[in-house]
């Protein structure tokens, strides 16, 4: 009997989108994936469509806790855009694949601008919880390579991804970065600029992996973002990113570090990182 060939990527992808588009007729340009704790967002989406990422055909489950596995379709102010409310590690997987899955649905739903936002420790020591830290460049600490056997090789030669020459080419779009300084002196918000540094998680870091970040150059560090901007690049999305800092890193601060802390960081900021986004996702032309 003849073996049934394994369906690829592609098609995957385009059962996705074909549901998604069963249930909303909206065509964002503009997308954000939030992180840990900062969910609510979405609750600043007006004439919003809800989706459970679950309903979702080939879409990875979503199981850590602050994420709630839905996407959201609706209007800020006049832009339509797209929130993943949640989004996958690699370590809940041990599979890059299922990290990039979102960005690819985003595209392939004509997504042109991603801003992605996430829950992050503090590194810089000028930093406290609380802040908000607009990420600058990024440090690929996974140690994979978003396009290593996905993505044609003239995406490869484009973009840094921890295990190649890193081009010329700015991952995060100078504009909106100028747009996110300019919205928060409007707002009297308080933002910092650093680079974000990412790594496999789940466990934390020891003080000793801390200090090795901050001496090669890292403001802040997570489990998530850097491949999938590495991704967003390559396939031609404008890509702009936002750390809430909820705790500083071991060996920064004394403090036990845990997840519930985490989310409970990010509820305390929710209102600020909301108009923050708002007045940014405005102003993207």
């Amino acid at each position: 009997m003849k073996q049934k060939r394994p369906e690829s990527l592609q098609s995957k992808i385009n059962e996705s989108v074909r549901f998604i588009r069963t249930k909303s007729s909206y065509k964002p340009k503009i997308a954000i994936i939030l992180g840990s704790g900062l969910g609510d967002f979405t609750n600043a989406i007006t004439q919003s469509v809800v989706i459970e990422t679950n309903t979702i055909p080939h879409y990875p489950n979503i199981t850590v806790e602050g994420h709630r596995g839905k996407i959201v379709f609706g209007k800020v102010g006049s832009k339509t855009i797209l929130a993943f409310q949640g989004r996958i590690h690699y370590y809940e997987t041990g599979n890059l694949e299922t990290v990039l899955y979102p960005i690819r649905v985003a595209q392939a739903l004509g997504v042109q601008t991603l801003i992605l936002t996430n829950a992050a420790g503090g590194v810089n020591k000028t930093f406290q919880a609380g802040d908000l830290m607009m990420i600058t460049d990024q440090i690929n600490l996974t140690f994979q390579n978003p396009l290593k056997n996905n993505e044609p090789a003239r995406l490869s030669r484009r973009v840094g991804t921890g295990g190649h020459r890193v081009s010329s080419i700015a991952l995060y779009d100078k504009k909106i970065c100028n747009i996110i300084i300019k919205v928060a002196q409007e707002k009297s918000i308080d933002i910092k600029r650093g680079i974000y540094c990412g790594v496999k998680g789940p466990s934390y870091e020891t003080a000793a992996e801390i200090e090795m970040i901050r001496r090669i150059g890292g403001d802040a560090v997570g489990m998530s973002t850097v491949n999938e901007v590495s991704l967003a690049k390559a396939l031609g999305m404008r890509v702009a990113g936002i750390s809430c800092i909820t705790n500083m890193a071991t060996g920064i601060s004394t403090e036990r570090l845990s997840h519930a802390e985490v989310t409970v960081e990010a509820n305390k900021v929710k209102e600020k990182f909301s108009d923050l986004m708002s007045g940014v996702i405005k102003n993207i032309g």
